[in-house]
Order: C-alpha cells, then structure tokens, then sequence
C-alpha cells in the first residue's frame, strides 16, 4: 500500500468519526482493523469500538436453508464457470467497458485491476439493510478498485485510491469461512463486478469446506448480461444500485459511463429473472431476492422519479426498494457545484412521495420499511 494513500485513508476515516457520516462508512472504518494475515493499520482516535461485538455463533440462519450453489459445486459447474470468467480477463470483458486489458498478463483494465486479488477489508457490516445484517452483521469483503469510478464515491480511497492488499482466492475463501464463523448471515461481497472469477473460484473452494450462507452480489449496476447469467445460481441476493436515468449524469459523474442507464435496467431484469422478489423470511432475514438501492441527489440528477416509474412497469411493485437519503458531497463532488451539498429534507420527501404514489409496496425508507 501506498503511503501517500495510506494517510489519506486514515485521513478520511478521522473525518468520518468527527463528521457523522454514515454507519456503512464508519462500519467500514471499523475494518482499518485487519487480522494478523494483513498489515495493520493505526487506530484513529474518535473511532474506535465502533460497531458492537460480536460473539461467534450467536446470530443463527435457518438450518435448512441451502443455497443453489452448493449443488454447482458437487456438479463442477462451479469450478467450470470460475475458469470461463478467469480467461475473459484475457482481454478483460467483464463489464460493460470492455476495456480489452490483458490483466493475465499483470496489466491493468480501466478499473485499475489486473488479475491479482487486492482485498481492503472484510468484516461483520451492522450499517446494512437489517434483513442482511440482522443481529450477527452482514459479511462485507471489500474489495479494491471499480469500473464506474463515481466523482462522489464515499468510499473513493478503496474503490479509486486503491487501498487494499493482495490476497489469494484461498485468502477469500478462508475470508468467508471465518465470516460464517463468527455469525454472520451473508457473505456480502462489495464492488464485486471487476473480481467475479475471483469471486466463484473461491466460493467454490468455501463450499467444498462447509460454506452454506447466502452470496450477496453488492454492485453499482453495471454490469453485462453475459457476465450475469455465468452467475446464476451462485448469487443467493443481488445488492445493486439504479445511480441514474439519464446517460449525461452517468456520463458526467461517472467517467463517461453514458451507457449506464440501459446497462443497469438490462442488469436489473436479468437479476429479478434469477432471484425473483427479495421478501425476509419468518426469522427476519433475507435469503435470496432482488433488493434495489437508489441515492436521492440534489438537484434531481439522479433522476429519481423516472427510476421509479420504470421500476413500476418493469418490475413487480411488491420490488424491495432503497431509498437512500445519505449522499453527502465528498471526494470530488465540490468541482460540481450542483452536487456540491447534501440533499435537503424537500428533495428526499419529494422522492418518497414519487414511491408512494407509484404504488410501490415494499419501500426502505432510511432504514426503515414502508
């Protein structure tokens, strides 16, 4: 790691204790805090303890759940899809940049990665959606660099400043293994899309060793179709955003993805198509579905009523559907005077009344259902 990157990182996570940003970005600093197989990085004063302990085994999933992809792996068509994804990074297609990187041969995609693993954190996350976090965390794995880049991203140090360390597929495996260990109910795999054959190469070495939670797929909702249906039947839970309607603001805030619009929607109808509707089961947590996240902007830009609207006529109303109230301007959103400020209690009460009227039945209202 950088040391450069490694004091701005340790930089923002002071500010975040001292600002109150949100509990996913302080639950994230949390994970400063690696284990013995990772280099340490300090304790920041202001932010310690804090998210609540966690003691292993005490949060149960239903017992007789079993995921789809424990049957993939019996059968090798786990291994088998892990390879095929491994040799699209040959001239790397995995998203829909298609940038053509030879990242087997240490060259990096538009993302920033090559073939090489690099891991931030991994760690019990309490700032999830409660049907993921439930009382024992959802098992978030950080994972370093991304494809859309967004110039507000409030987790730019890892997703842009590439904080992280490289780890193997074994690494991961093991990652997920202890999260399981320790309670948690999901294995919550966050920016995932540039590392999917890393992804279900080490799924299938966790399942041969007694892996059975749900896979979370965390992404931002870019992703292509042929990446996707290599996935079915591996993701038990697709965690993506629906960042904006119109291509200009994708195009303008997000390194010229003005494709993002009709990658997303695509993305979201092949997601719904495998997972179907995210309901919590009788114990209160999610097992497989579609859960949708949207962040309100300022301004509208991210186009939030339309998103709705397509949402009503695409999908079932009774569609899980975040609306997120936490954009906060950081990293380079003060270049754009139109995002340069959070949102006010006008434009987040203006999107709920859009859901609301759009007959919407199974809304998150910051944080809480509607």
């Amino acid at each position: 790691m950088k040391e450069k990157s490694r004091r701005q990182f340790i930089k923002s996570c002071f500010y975040a204790a001292i600002s109150g940003l949100s509990p996913a970005f302080i639950s994230l600093c949390a994970g400063c805090k690696k284990n013995e197989k990772s280099t340490s990085l300090p304790d920041i004063p202001g932010h310690e303890n804090k998210e609540q302990p966690v003691v292993a085994g005490t949060a149960k999933n239903n017992p007789d759940f079993e995921p789809a992809y424990l049957k993939l792996h019996r059968s090798g068509e786990l291994k088998k899809r892990g390879k095929e994804l491994w040799d699209i990074m040959e001239s790397c297609r995995l998203c829909p940049r298609e940038c053509g990187a030879s990242r087997l041969d240490g060259n990096e995609g538009f993302c920033h990665a090559s073939s090489q693993l690099e891991i931030s954190s991994y760690h019990p996350h309490h700032g999830e959606e409660k049907p993921l976090r439930g009382t024992g965390g959802s098992g978030t794995i950080f994972l370093t660099n991304c494809n859309l880049r967004c110039v507000f991203c409030i987790n730019w140090e890892i997703s842009q400043g590439g904080i992280g360390e490289p780890k193997s597929i074994e690494d991961m495996a093991d990652m997920m293994l202890e999260l399981q260990k320790t309670g948690c109910h999901n294995i919550n795999f966050v920016t995932p899309t540039h590392y999917s054959p890393h992804i279900v190469l080490a799924v299938d070495i966790a399942a041969g060793k007694g892996l059975r939670i749900p896979i979370v797929y965390n992404t931002s909702g870019f992703e292509r179709l042929e990446i996707l249906k290599r996935l079915d039947g591996i993701v038990n839970i697709y965690l993506p955003d629906f960042k904006y309607f119109d291509g200009e603001m994708s195009a303008k805030y997000s390194s010229y993805a003005e494709t993002y619009p009709e990658f997303a929607k695509a993305a979201l109808l092949e997601m719904h198509r495998q997972v179907g509707v995210a309901k919590p089961a009788d114990d209160g947590l999610m097992y497989k579905g579609l859960m949708i996240r949207h962040l309100v902007m300022p301004n509208r830009v991210s186009g939030t009523k339309n998103v709705i609207e397509w949402i009503t006529e695409n999908l079932p109303k009774e569609t899980y559907f975040n609306i997120m109230s936490q954009y906060r301007p950081i990293y380079k959103a003060f270049d754009y005077p139109e995002i340069a400020r959070r949102i006010t209690r006008k434009e987040y009460n203006e999107a709920l009344k859009w859901a609301k009227e759009s007959g919407l039945t199974n809304l998150d209202i910051q944080g809480f259902p509607f």
